[in-house]
């Protein structure tokens, strides 16, 4: 059944559904409605909620729950996800499944409290040190949220990887009405007992750690991380095509600015501009066959990056694009919102 729910809850709410039991996290603006639910419901099914004394804090308890085979999860925004790169890394280098939330706000620094997305360079080229990649997903509606985030848990067992969901300001807040599914079967959930450190009594070793002194066998671990890497871009990625089928200007956004983009290209068809969009669901791994495919189209004029930033996922385009096409960038920054009439003013006055 259907009912309002508000982005963060929502998530929450998906989450616990989705078998997740042990949340950690402290509080920061504008995501604290997840921990906030989290600190009653979990307790409801059995679970665990702890606020950490710090984000350094709340990502290493989630590494432990993860190395012990529990489903774990940490959310916060930007500078607060800025603290968790170390532990993040760990986790990926442990090959530890966990979800982890980021409600983007604006920065650098501590910057404001309002909707940006220019935490996309710290969510895909991996955020901390070393050679290594959460899986991304960028949900565009708060049931798009609850469908992901009740699977992001399936995929991070499946791939022992951490899954990062990455909203912003604007889609925690709003509401709209989702349907949350039903409570999955903890018994029926993957098997961990080949590598988890939960006591096993069989006399076999389960180590955790992300630690590889020998060059050769940190070389060789890298290259089997990235042999991963490659089957989940096969496995995957996913995308959105709107209108894109007879488009000749091609926008490319992804969360909240994609829901802009999507009026913007309804008002230029409505005054004959046949305009599509590109939505990346999954920004890691990104959509690049897509891109590339519809770059070779003979219709297609340019490409339009739009992004509340000051030009990040805009890199990946022009790589994808390869320049078959031009690829030129529209960006809001500083908590500021794009509306459709300015994408609109954009295409058809070029500023």
């Amino acid at each position: 059944m259907k009912k309002l729910w508000k982005g963060n809850e929502a998530i929450a709410e998906a989450a616990v559904a989705a078998g997740c039991r042990y949340f950690f996290g402290y509080p920061i603006t504008p995501q604290n409605e997840i921990p906030e639910y989290m600190s009653w419901r979990l307790f409801e099914v059995g679970g665990a909620f702890i606020q950490a004394e710090s984000e350094v804090s709340a990502i290493n308890m989630v590494y432990g729950a993860a190395g012990a085979g529990a489903r774990a999860m940490t959310s916060s925004s930007s500078p607060g996800v800025s603290l968790k790169q170390e532990g993040i890394s760990y986790i990926a280098g442990a090959e530890l499944p966990c979800v982890i939330v980021n409600m983007m706000r604006s920065g650098p620094g501590l910057g404001g409290i309002s909707p940006a997305q220019g935490d996309y360079f710290q969510a895909t080229k991996g955020g901390g040190h070393g050679d290594y990649h959460c899986i991304v997903y960028a949900p565009s509606t708060v049931q798009e949220f609850v469908d992901i985030t009740y699977n992001a848990f399936d995929v991070a067992d499946k791939y022992r990887n951490p899954v990062m969901i990455i909203g912003d300001g604007m889609l925690g807040q709003m509401m709209e009405t989702a349907e949350i599914p039903p409570m999955k079967d903890l018994s029926k959930l993957p098997d961990k007992d080949s590598w988890a450190a939960c006591g096993h009594s069989d006399g076999k070793q389960r180590l955790i750690n992300s630690i590889r002194i020998e060059p050769d066998d940190l070389e060789a671990f890298n290259h089997r991380l990235f042999e991963k890497y490659a089957v989940i871009a096969k496995n995957e990625t996913k995308f959105e095509e709107y209108h894109n089928e007879d488009a000749e200007i091609v926008f490319v956004a992804y969360g909240s600015v994609a829901r802009i983009c999507k009026s913007a290209v309804l008002e230029l068809r409505a005054q004959g501009v046949k305009a599509g969009l590109i939505r990346p669901i999954t920004l890691y791994p990104f959509p690049t066959d897509v891109i590339a495919k519809t770059a070779g189209k003979k219709g297609v004029k340019k490409f339009i990056t739009v992004e509340m930033s000051m030009g990040q996922m805009v890199e990946d385009v022009r790589l994808a694009v390869d320049g078959k096409k031009p690829v030129e960038f529209y960006g809001r920054c500083g908590g500021n919102i794009m509306m459709p009439a300015d994408l609109v003013k954009y295409v058809k006055e070029g500023k």
